[in-house]
Parts: structure tokens; sequence; C-alpha cells
């Protein structure tokens, strides 16, 4: 057990206050944790309890607060963990990714809601597919596992003055691949589908000129376009488990990178 004094109370602050900043960086960035819904003092608080949990399994270090060495080791702490939340961030941008192309295809690309955590304008099918995402996330523990990611993170990753490679940021930065296949994967049933619909429309324009195809098609592309994303909804939740594998298996490779650095 550690004794409290003056002499010690510097590297007692500086043992818990390395793992607090890879915390808070990762709740900054990663998914569900970063809702301006949640206020900073609650962010704040839980990263505390988090990183006093953490610390006290992990070995002491000597880094002192105010140092060039400590400037360095706080930057590393913040980007360890800021890569770590961008990476899941990749789960519900191919999401919304899907939405916005979907949206697109059915003509509601010009209904838009404010979107609160991005501050931008969403598309309303990104909207509902991204709230799916979140509860389904939640559902197959998905905070609980980000959680063990940070806590084998720094059996990985110590608290030490170590460069970090930079093939990891290369994988990140890969990451983004993801948003394209899974995205277009998930979306890709319901645009094929449109797509014939807009097909054939175009074919009875040049064969019957004076059917007013704008009258029919939207109507019809909608009506079509939300049967089709009613069925889509049978098989969201296993592609969703899928991508959180895929997501979660890279992030550990992306961990593995930074510690052969």
């Amino acid at each position: 057990m550690q004794s409290l004094s003056l002499d010690t109370l510097p590297l007692l602050v500086s043992h818990y206050f390395w793992p607090l900043m890879r915390v808070l960086a990762l709740f900054s960035t990663a998914p569900v944790f970063n809702d301006k819904a949640i206020g900073n003092r609650v962010k704040v608080g839980l990263a505390a309890v988090i990183a006093l949990l953490l610390g006290q399994n992990l070995p002491d270090n000597t880094i002192p607060l105010i140092s060039i060495m400590g400037l360095w080791v706080g930057c590393q702490q913040l980007l360890i963990g800021a890569a770590m939340g961008l990476t899941i961030q990749f789960l519900f941008v191919a999401v919304r990714y899907a939405g916005e192309i979907i949206g697109l295809q059915m003509g509601l690309s010009f209904a838009t809601f404010y979107d609160p955590n991005g501050g931008d304008n969403m598309p309303v099918i990104s909207r509902i597919l991204n709230l799916l995402a979140i509860l389904l996330f939640l559902l197959f523990n998905g905070h609980l596992l980000m959680l063990e990611v940070l806590s084998e993170s720094f059996q990985l990753l110590p608290v030490s003055g170590a460069p970090l490679s930079r093939n990891a940021f290369s994988a990140v930065a890969h990451m983004g691949g993801l948003v394209f296949q899974f995205g277009i994967a998930l979306g890709l049933p319901l645009i094929t589908l449109l797509l014939t619909i807009n097909l054939t429309l175009g074919l009875l324009n040049r064969l019957t000129p004076q059917l007013s195809i704008f009258v029919v098609g939207f109507p019809l592309t909608l009506s079509v376009g939300m049967l089709a994303l009613l069925l889509l909804m049978n098989n969201f939740a296993p592609f969703f488990y899928h991508l959180m594998e895929v997501v979660f298996n890279r992030l550990a490779q992306i961990m593995l990178l930074f510690h052969s650095g």
C-alpha cells in the first residue's frame, strides 16, 4: 500500500495522470462516450474513476509532470487514446455512409436533421441507422469491449518515453477503406433494387413520352425503398455484429503495431 507524503505525492499524481490522459483522449473520440448530451464533468469524473482503477495495476513510473519528457509522454497518451477512439468511430461512419447512399437513391437526401455530435445536418435515413447502431453497440457490449481494449493497451503500451510506430498511424488511416466497403455492402441490395426501378421508369419514359415519370417515379421509389428498408432491418443486427468483430480485430492489430515500434 502506497504511503502519502510530500515527497511521494508528485510521483503518485504522475502515476495516475498519464492513464487519465489516455482515457480522456479515448472518451473524446470514441462513440457513445463523446456524445455532447453527456456533460464534461461526467466524462472527466468517469475517466478519473477508470484511470484510478487501472492505475492500481500499472507499474510505477518516475516521469515528472513538468518536464520535456512529461510533455512527450502526454502527447503519446493523447495519440494512443485518440487512435483507439477514431478506429471504433469507423463503425458508425460506415453505417451513416450507407444511410446517405440509401437516402439519395430513395429521394430523401433533402430530408435532413441536425446531428448534435457531428455539428452538421444528417440525412434522415442516416440518423435512423445511426440510432439503431448505437443501440446495437450497447446491446453487444461494445462499450465494455472498448474498455477491455483500453485496459489491455496499458499492458502492450505502458507509460514510457518509447517512440510509437508510424505503421500504426498508417493502419488507422487505412481503416477508412472499411467505411466504403461495409457502407456499400449494407446499402447494395436496396441500391440495386432502386436502380432497377429507375432504369425501368427510364425505359417507360422513352416508350410512352406522354406518361409523366416525375409524378409516378418519386412515390414509387419512396414506397419501394421504405419496404426494402424494412426488409433490410432483418439482417442489420448480424451485419453490425460482424462489422464490430472486424473493427475490434483491426484495433487489436493497431495496438500490436504501436507495440512493435
